[in-house]
Order: structure tokens, then sequence, then C-alpha cells
């Protein structure tokens, strides 16, 4: 076949099927720290996510309080482009490789996906430099690509089927009053192989590891210990919500009783680091750094603002100024 191909299937025990995201992204780090130099395969799937490229910022992206309200897990991955959304119906790849050019490695990963869907009966051609498209128009396949030390991971998210309302949902914010520097993903318009292949994901995800794979290797329940070791990292709020732009947002309105009241926040990515305050309002305590407190580490998103205001009751240090109020200035309000 090719320099890569056939590559050798990692095999992860059954009960780490249907984790969460970055659990398979820690897994992508640990076989490339870990394990010979080789070409590694493996494939997993998920809950309804939306995976965020290295250098977005999430709510340029994602409308963080549909995923909430709707149970979608939200993470960043290490390598870079758009935001996908993926779950349960479709099939995530990861090709773990040595050293080596990235550019004809990255080709000829989705040269020989493309192939195998062939195989399998979907038209598919290869589009730009990262994209499976169907030949007659429709993204079933999007892969990225970074480094570790010595090594290059490859992955990708292989469209099957999905739930068309929550992926929409997930993918478009509202950012009418909200302006960041930031990498903005491409909408393409999407396809579906279950519309161009006679059986289901399950039969797809083990036809192509057949067609792509001619060995494997298993990872026991000691190297699941230390992926998941790996995996804590891909939580911490600095980095799944602290990346790349700076930006700053003013919140501002005069308020009957109260006064002109602008809340000033600091923003790194999508997180608070610093909240002032300015305006013709009279305090009842020392507004400015219980504003700060209170904001600053949190989210930028309605759900995160509204849990801070019902926690520490910013508004009892500014004369007049109620909890619906203040709600309402931050875009946060809720019914009563």
């Amino acid at each position: 076949m090719t320099q890569h191909f056939p590559a050798c299937f990692v095999e992860l025990p059954s009960h780490t099927e249907h984790r969460r995201a970055p659990f398979y992204l820690a897994a992508e780090e640990y076989i490339a720290q870990t394990l010979p130099v080789d070409n590694y395969l493996f494939s997993w799937q998920l809950g309804p996510t939306v995976v965020m490229g290295r250098n977005q910022v999430a709510h340029q992206e994602i409308d963080l309080d549909f995923c909430r309200k709707e149970g979608i897990d939200v993470v960043r991955r290490k390598s870079g482009g758009g935001a996908i959304f993926a779950d349960n119906r479709n099939i995530m790849w990861s090709l773990i490789t040595g050293e080596g050019a990235v550019e004809p490695l990255f080709v000829e990963y989705a040269e020989e996906v493309a192939r195998a869907l062939n195989e399998l009966g979907a038209d598919v051609v290869l589009s730009g430099r990262n994209d499976i498209v169907l030949r007659d128009g429709g993204k079933i396949c999007g892969n990225a690509f970074y480094h570790l030390p010595n090594r290059n991971i490859v992955h990708g998210t292989m469209l099957y089927d999905t739930n068309p309302r929550l992926m929409e949902g997930a993918l478009h914010p509202d950012v009418s009053k909200l302006q960041a520097k930031g990498v903005k993903s491409v909408r393409s318009r999407v396809a579906l192989l279950k519309d161009h292949l006679t059986f289901g994901v399950d039969e797809l995800r083990v036809r192509l590891r057949h067609l792509l794979c001619d060995r494997s290797v298993t990872l026991d329940d000691q190297a699941v210990k230390e992926i998941e070791q790996i995996e804590e990292g891909y939580y911490e709020p600095t980095y799944l919500y602290g990346q790349s732009a700076l930006s700053d947002v003013c919140r501002e309105a005069r308020i009957e009783g109260c006064g002109t009241l602008a809340i000033h926040f600091a923003l790194r990515g999508t997180l608070i680091e610093h909240v002032t305050l300015s305006g013709d309002f009279f305090e009842l305590g020392i507004a400015q750094p219980y504003f700060d407190r209170t904001f600053s580490g949190k989210p930028f998103t309605p759900e995160s603002l509204r849990q801070a205001v019902f926690e520490h009751e910013p508004e009892r240090m500014i004369r007049n100024l109620t909890m619906e109020a203040l709600l309402k200035l931050l875009g946060a309000e809720c019914d009563f």
C-alpha cells in the first residue's frame, strides 16, 4: 500500500468505549509517548460533543448555553482547525506515526481513508488539504494534525449520520454583542454516509479497520490509568476556556434608581481575567473588588455569569441595584 498503511490497530479495553473525548485525545499522547515507533490507528465514538481547535475562542464558535441545556460536551483538542460536532453516529479516527514531514502524511491519510470508503461503496474524493467529500457534494470527513516530540498525530471525524438540530444549535453562537480575535471555523455543507452505504455505523467501523490495518496491539488497564492521568489536563479551565485571544467586553446601562453602571470584562479566550466598574452609581460596600472576585476565573457565558450572581449576590454592593437588573445587564436574565 503506502508508507504508513496498512497500520497497526490499537485495541482499547471494552470498558473504555464511549468515554469523553479527552480520554481518546490523551490516548493519542500515551501511544506517541510509550509504544515503539510504528504507525498506529484506532477508532472511537462519542456522545454529543463539540471539539474545538487549538487556537479557537469558545464563545465565538459555540453556543455554550445551548450545549449545557442539551447535555453536549465541550472540549479542546491540541490540533489546529475549526470546531466540529460529533455524536455516536460518527466515527473518530486517530493515526500516530513516527517523525517526518507532515504534509505528505496528511495527504496520504486522507487518500487512504478515501480509497477505503470508495471500496465500501461511497463515491468520495479529496477536497483541499484535509477534507473528504462525496463526489456529488457534501463533506463527510474533516481531519487535523499536530506534533509531539518525534511523533505526528492525525485525527479525523467521519460523518455517518448525526442529529442536525444539535449540530446546528451547538455550532452557531450569537456573537453580535461580542467581538474577539480568534480562528474562525469555516462552515461547510455536510453529507451523510448512511445515504450512500448499505450497512450501519458499527459495521463501517469494523470494515474500515480491516481495510486500513493488518495487525494489532492491545492496551491493558495499567495503560488506561496512565491515559486517565494525561486526560486530566484537558479539563483545566485555563486550557479549555483560556486559550488564545485577548479581548475586552463592556456591559453598560442606565438603571432606574441606581444610575449608570458599566461592567468591563477583560477576557482571555472565553475566561474572565479581570472585572472593573465605572458609572455614577452609589456604593453600599466596596463594589469593585467584590465584582472582580465574583466573576474572575469564570467562563464568560450566560449560565456561568448567572451562577456567579446567584452565589455571590454582587448587586448588594450597589445602591438600588437588584439581581434582576444585574442579570438583564449581563444578558443572563431568567424567570423568577
